[in-house]
């Protein structure tokens, strides 16, 4: 688990094929304090186990899914990511719960400079416009941010000038991949909604064919 404050910027030394995946290497300083092997680490918002470190540079192993559900299988040596330690418990969440599992892809829309901020437009599949909600919380590229505009298939978020400074985002452009996470919470209440009452019978209408209504959420025990 993780909150989406990035803690530093690494960078790629190696990208190694292995079968349809990744071998990757990364040089980084803060994170390796007390980095060990089977430790998890946050790459651009992809939860990662660490095979390999030692005092300069750590290595993970990126499956055949993560790479196609991920803009990992792009990065190339010399290449700049966000990196951030998985939470301790009882540590202090100050971004959101975030699990480093990247529901999918997106693609940079529009980059705007404020006089106090950015507005950063990230454009993603329809399939996930249920899970964006105003004023909630989303993570892009492993950074915890806040959507402030809303539409179909695109979010806007508001990038304050110390989250630009210090992480990746600032050199995202136009067009450019990144990784999105949706919230958990909405996710899994979603998923109870949908299958948590195993007395039901299996509903004539769903949140899929046609939207959440009084009588679907009745016939789902919930009235």
């Amino acid at each position: 688990m993780f909150t989406g404050l990035i803690e530093e910027i690494g960078t790629i030394r190696s990208m190694r094929p292995q079968g349809q995946g990744f071998r990757i290497s990364i040089s980084a300083k803060t994170i390796l304090s007390d980095l060990k092997i089977d430790d998890s680490v946050s790459i651009n918002g992809a939860c990662q186990t660490v095979v390999r470190c030692d005092g300069a540079s750590f290595d993970v192993e990126a499956v055949e899914e993560t790479i196609l559900k991920t803009t990992l299988g792009s990065l190339q040596p010399g290449k700049r990511v966000n990196l951030e330690r998985a939470l301790q418990l009882g540590a202090r969440l100050g971004g959101h719960l975030v699990q480093g599992h990247v529901d999918t892809r997106g693609s940079v829309h529009a980059i705007q400079e404020q006089q106090t901020s950015w507005l950063l437009s990230v454009n993603f599949p329809t399939d996930f416009t249920r899970y964006v909600v105003p004023v909630g919380s989303i993570c892009i590229n492993g950074v915890s941010l806040t959507t402030a505009r809303v539409e179909a298939d695109r979010l806007t978020v508001a990038v304050i000038p110390h989250t630009w400074r210090y992480t990746t985002l600032n050199e995202l452009a136009v067009g450019s991949s990144v990784n999105l996470e949706f919230d958990i919470i909405g996710k899994y209440v979603e998923r109870l909604l949908l299958y948590g009452n195993t007395k039901a019978q299996p509903p004539t209408h769903s949140p899929q064919s046609g939207g959440m209504t009084e009588e679907w959420l009745t016939s789902m025990g919930y009235g």
